[in-house]
């Protein structure tokens, strides 16, 4: 659910719309109040002591995995739930993370969404999720609503960051990192790939097949670097191998397939279509594909088209889409483990630095171009090395 801006990943809080303040879900009817001294109460008639209990319920990862669960079944029985401020004031940590994403309208999202959530989760943690519109200015204001919920670290994605979301979040000495880009040079720690690097590989994959028309398919470059660092990759892998890209065959559109379909419609039309269409992500791929069956073209024999993230539809769809593989979930764990440690540790992160060389993965909507394939020693073989992947 979505609430102004907000998710509570787990569904253990719901956000109010317009004070933001967090509602817990009622307890099941039939719990009476406990009264003081509950946890004596418990440990006498179950057998564990009072101590453990408060253990379980403070510091559950100092507790054996037996033990514990022995306990929580206790506790969930007797319908206990620890006063969360309390708490926080004993551990000097709320055990709450947060996360602000462009939208939450994004298969790549949500899978690193669901990697963090699963490392965080571990460990106790809940999860507090916000969308930004691709906005700065509200990606500020929502890492400042993060803040004032006490959060003890936050995942942000890319570059582009808001007014002062940085100074915010150090001066608070609030530990953070940064996904979905790479940047070795920076002062805090950053996880995820070389977009331009990405885009060049998936250029000269191309390239190396045989073509030479080629159009692009981007997202909307500004306030977005993921998408404009793509097109730069894209431009940069051209001109290196002395092909032109006009400024026309390049066309932003927002990452819908009715976007994409509309943005292809306008790149068939051109007075010479392009042999290639290099898109930003796969749902623009998928948009693009799709425009191309309704008009009866044959992809990849008249037309190829690439994606970008490999999400499960590029898989799945007929034929599969070409693309680069992105391991979502694994950069969403990475992250969760830096915040873990850094809120444990109560210290800011030391810069840290994981760039993945994305895996380009050729399925069915890339070939020579028709005139290559007459002449097929004239195409020499693809320098990347790429991989055939069948439907996971």
């Amino acid at each position: 659910m979505e609430i102004d801006g907000w998710l509570c990943c787990n569904a253990q809080q719901v956000l109010n719309a317009h004070s933001r303040t967090a509602v817990l879900p009622a307890l099941p009817a039939a719990t009476p109040p406990l009264p003081t001294g509950t946890l004596k109460v418990l440990a006498d008639q179950s057998g564990i002591s009072a101590a453990t209990l408060s253990r379980v319920l403070n510091h559950p990862d100092q507790v054996r995995p037996a033990l514990r669960a022995k306990a929580e079944a206790v506790l969930a029985k007797a319908g206990y739930v620890p006063h969360g401020a309390a708490r926080s004031l004993t551990l000097r940590r709320t055990l709450t993370m947060g996360v602000v994403v462009p939208t939450v309208d994004s298969a790549l999202f949500a899978r690193i969404v669901e990697g963090l959530q699963h490392k965080l989760n571990a460990q106790r943690y809940q999860l507090l999720l916000a969308s930004s519109a691709y906005e700065p200015a509200r990606e500020a204001s929502e890492v400042r609503a993060l803040i004032e919920r006490g959060i003890d670290g936050v995942m942000l994605i890319g570059t582009r960051r808001g007014p002062g979301v940085i100074e915010m979040l150090q001066a608070r000495r609030i530990p953070f990192v940064t996904t979905c880009h790479h940047d070795a040079g920076s002062a805090w720690p950053t996880l995820g790939w070389d977009n331009v690097a990405a885009a060049e590989r998936m250029a000269d994959y191309l390239l190396d097949i045989g073509h030479r028309r080629f159009g692009v398919l981007a997202g909307i470059t500004r306030d977005n670097d993921r998408a404009a660092d793509r097109v730069l990759g894209f431009r940069r892998a051209l001109a290196r191998r002395g092909v032109e890209l006009p400024d026309a065959a390049v066309i932003e559109r927002p990452y819908t397939v009715a976007e994409a379909r509309g943005a292809m419609a306008m790149l068939l039309r051109r007075a010479q279509p392009p042999t290639a269409v290099m898109c930003g992500n796969d749902i623009l791929a998928y948009g693009a594909l799709q425009e191309c069956l309704w008009r009866e073209l044959r992809v990849p024999e008249q037309i190829s088209i690439t994606g970008f993230d490999d999400i499960e539809m590029a898989a799945h769809c007929k034929p599969g889409i070409t693309t680069l593989h992105v391991p979502a979930f694994e950069i969403g764990q990475q992250a969760g483990a830096r915040l873990l440690a850094a809120a444990a540790a109560e210290r800011p992160l030391e810069p840290d630095h994981l760039c993945c060389e994305l895996e380009l993965v050729v399925r069915g909507t890339t070939a020579p171009p028709a005139e290559r394939r007459e002449t097929p020693a004239a195409a020499p073989a693809p320098r990347t090395a790429p991989r055939r992947r069948t439907p996971r």
